[in-house]
């Protein structure tokens, strides 16, 4: 019986397919990233609109800090499938913490160093900036970071499950 990644990469027009096998750690990645970024948006957004209304940055770092523990265990399991060493989640949180920090800068920069904040804007400007500078660009350039990171540092083994698989049948995303 085929896997489920084999049935969905079946529904895949065949132009895309060579591009979807070669690529399948990234593709993987990004499909984790992109579920990470969902949930990290409706954290934020949640915060900065109840409890943390006037720290916008908190806010934002509390959701990727809670989106960062859920994207360890996918990207682990199913992005990298790595072999488990001792480091490899004290790594993960230190590249995580990392990127955090990364994440954070546009929208520091956007609220405190441009002044794209309420009373020198209007709110909506606020709220737009907020959303670009640290859903977007701060997203974009820690996602970068954070796959760099990953490969180089954190998961650079492949588990035991990984290359049995990959032993019997090459993976199809």
């Amino acid at each position: 019986m085929p896997s489920l990644t084999q049935r969905a990469l079946a529904r895949v027009p065949g132009r895309y397919r060579p591009f979807l096998v070669k690529h399948r750690k990234l593709v993987k990645f990004l499909v984790v990233g992109g579920t990470c970024f969902l949930l990290t948006m409706l954290i934020n957004f949640t915060l900065k609109l109840t409890v943390l209304s006037h720290k916008p940055v908190v806010a934002l770092t509390v959701a990727t800090v809670v989106t960062t523990i859920i994207s360890y265990v996918l990207n682990r399991q199913w992005s990298f499938r790595a072999a488990g060493k001792q480091r490899e989640a004290a790594l993960f949180f230190v590249v995580s913490g990392l990127a955090v920090l990364v994440n954070d800068l546009p929208l520091i920069a956007s609220r405190y160093v441009f002044d794209l904040r309420e009373p020198d804007v209007s709110h909506l400007t606020q709220e737009v900036a907020d959303f670009v500078s640290g859903m977007i660009i701060g997203t974009l350039v820690a996602m970068v970071f954070r796959y760099w990171a990953m490969n180089r540092f954190v998961f650079t083994r492949l588990s035991a499950r990984a290359t049995g698989d990959q032993a019997r049948e090459p993976e199809h995303v």
